[in-house]
């Protein structure tokens, strides 16, 4: 049986719960914790995750920082959606329905993204809920298109085999099952690097391993076919990306075609040694990026205008 996760390990205990509702009903559990007048922080997790993946962002931003985390539909406590309720449109919905129920109006916040959560702020570059409320943007280990095209995780040259392949794995139907020796190797071996330290491994497979699998499949489904090359060059707010070495679900490739597209790009930082979840292989850079772009576009307040710092942006 797998070891319990020690203390410092728990998922933190959020200050007040809500719930969003989406344009097609979907109901989203939405986390906020921290205090209610301190700059806000809102973090999108990726797919088969939930919001105890920010866990290490939430512990130490809450301090000083407001920290809302949501679940991403037929993730974590949000309900799975109907048949047709998977798409990247739905991402961009759920987005904005956070916004709306955790940011006061015109209220300004940097937005972090991993992996499907980085996808969600592409998909939802042209709302008018991101364009009112965010003051900075993270991607974190993502891509915007031909992820299995471009995947490493099958250890094969690049051509029709390898893609055919990867597609399989995305929409695979076979439950996962408990967290074993077996599965941890197989998931740190897809998503972490070499290195990766056996308690943050043994973090994600929790994690992973929990996600309902119709959530996981149909999502899967939806990332096989993603092309959101559009939505990253209409990303129109300064937006850092950050991706690991040895990402073998969204190899580097990803992240320099991302940062040479972005229109206002604030830079990448390559992660040596890190794979794909590194929000929690390498929570202390992950955290530093997010309160750089809070120090630096962040209005004391929350509020356009309240200190001079930033002004408020025309919302179509």
């Amino acid at each position: 049986m797998s070891r319990l996760l020690r203390r410092d390990d728990a998922p933190p205990v959020p200050a007040r719960e809500l719930t969003a509702i989406s344009a097609d009903g979907a109901r989203i559990h939405v986390e906020v914790h921290g205090q209610d007048r301190a700059p806000a922080v809102v973090l999108s997790h990726g797919w088969t995750c939930n919001t105890h993946f920010w866990a290490a962002q939430i512990r130490d931003l809450a301090v000083d920082h407001r920290v809302v985390v949501y679940d991403q539909r037929g993730h974590g406590r949000s309900p799975a959606a109907h048949r047709d309720g998977y798409s990247t449109d739905a991402l961009a919905d759920d987005l904005e329905a956070v916004l709306a129920t955790a940011l006061e109006p015109g209220e300004r916040a940097v937005l972090a993204g991993h992996s499907m959560g980085g996808m969600t702020m592409m998909a939802a570059s042209r709302r008018a809920g991101l364009r009112e409320h965010a003051a900075a943007v993270l991607l974190c280990s993502t891509g915007s298109s031909r992820l299995t095209a471009e995947s490493l995780v099958v250890p094969l040259r690049a051509g029709a085999v390898r893609t055919r392949m990867t597609r399989a794995i995305l929409g695979a139907r076979a439950p996962l099952g408990p967290v074993t020796p077996v599965s941890r190797r197989i998931l740190k071996y897809g998503t972490m690097g070499a290195g990766s330290a056996p308690e943050r491994v043994e973090i994600c497979a929790r994690i992973v391993h929990a996600c309902p699998r119709a959530a996981r499949v149909a999502w899967g489904h939806v990332l096989a076919e993603l092309d959101l090359e559009a939505g990253v060059r209409e990303l129109r707010v300064p937006t850092a990306v950050i991706a690991g070495t040895e990402d073998r679900l969204t190899p580097l490739v990803h992240a320099r075609a991302i940062a040479a597209a972005l229109p206002d790009c604030l830079g990448l930082t390559e992660l040596a040694g890190m794979g794909h979840m590194t929000p929690v292989e390498a929570p202390e850079a992950v955290t530093a990026k997010i309160r750089e772009l809070v120090t630096a576009y962040v209005p004391a307040g929350g509020a356009d205008g309240v200190d001079g710092t930033a002004e408020k942006e025309d919302v179509a």
